[in-house]
């Protein structure tokens, strides 16, 4: 999933905002500009900063932190050289908002990818952590204040208001395509089975699908007679596969599902 979502990023950065001379947030806004300025490839400068700052992390933040991001940086490091020497031109040849955007949107899927399995690019994340580590600020916070600090510091080499504006609306787009992405792997849903064969559905949920289940015990007042009912907390994107498991074995079951806002524990997200 890590792989997948750098070479997302990689194609938006160098396929679509890099030749376009779009500076977004983050450390690639930083190699834009320094490429901008002195012709050096955004490879260079993108490994040789998180170099420094990965030393820096190591001190404050810890090591665990650090190996597992220095494999990000070392993969997005190698993507990034390949996508400056095969894509030298825009992918798009249109408008440059246009194509801004759609770079945005690569770049905002690949990063939310990342996120989305605790996976880190390096960069301004390394930053973030380490000041959430000894001040009360979130790390959203003070990544939103580096990257309007950083897209905003363009206009010193290109002199285009209208550069910033793009910058700014890239952002955006990237932050809010990241939220969808994220949103989208990590929601949750919640399953109440009604049915007579609860011991064979929820055997069969425990080792196909590799969810727990609770089984309660309740009573039809209709019908005033006990029933079982099957307690399953599952992703969304298993949604599919659970109410198909249940029609093979008991077509008349009842089954309800409702979207939950979070669910944390074990298979689920850390506690908070």
């Amino acid at each position: 999933m890590i792989f997948i979502g750098l070479i997302s990023y990689a194609i938006g950065l160098t396929g679509f905002l890099l030749p376009n001379k779009i500076v977004t947030g983050g450390l690639a806004g930083i190699t834009i500009l320094i490429k901008s300025a002195t012709d050096i490839p955004l490879w260079i400068s993108y490994i040789s900063i998180n170099i420094a700052l990965l030393a820096v992390a190591w001190k404050f933040v810890g090591k665990n932190f650090v190996i597992k991001t220095i494999i990000s940086v070392a993969i997005l490091t190698f993507l990034i050289r390949l996508g400056e020497t095969y894509m030298s031109e825009p992918i798009i040849h249109a408008d440059p908002l246009l194509s801004s955007i759609i770079g945005a949107v690569f770049c905002g899927t690949g990063l939310g990818l990342v996120y989305s399995v605790n996976g880190s690019t390096g960069g301004t994340d390394i930053i973030g952590a380490v000041v959430t580590k000894y001040r009360h600020v979130s790390i959203g916070r003070v990544l939103l204040i580096v990257d309007i600090l950083i897209v905003s510091s363009s206009y010193c080499l290109f002199h285009s208001v209208e550069k910033i504006a793009i910058g700014l609306i890239v952002m955006a787009v990237m932050y809010y395509v990241v939220d969808v992405v994220i949103s989208g792997m990590r929601q949750s849903v919640q399953f109440f089975i009604f049915t007579n064969k609860h011991e064979e559905v929820a055997d069969h949920i425990n080792s196909e699908i590799k969810r727990g289940c609770t089984v309660l015990d309740g009573m039809g007042w209709y019908s005033k007679k006990p029933q079982k009912i099957i307690v399953v907390m599952a992703r969304k994107t298993e949604s599919t596969s659970i109410f198909r498991l249940v029609k093979s074995i008991d077509k008349d079951a009842f089954v309800t599902q409702a979207n939950v806002v979070g669910v944390y524990g074990k298979g689920f997200d850390a506690l908070k």
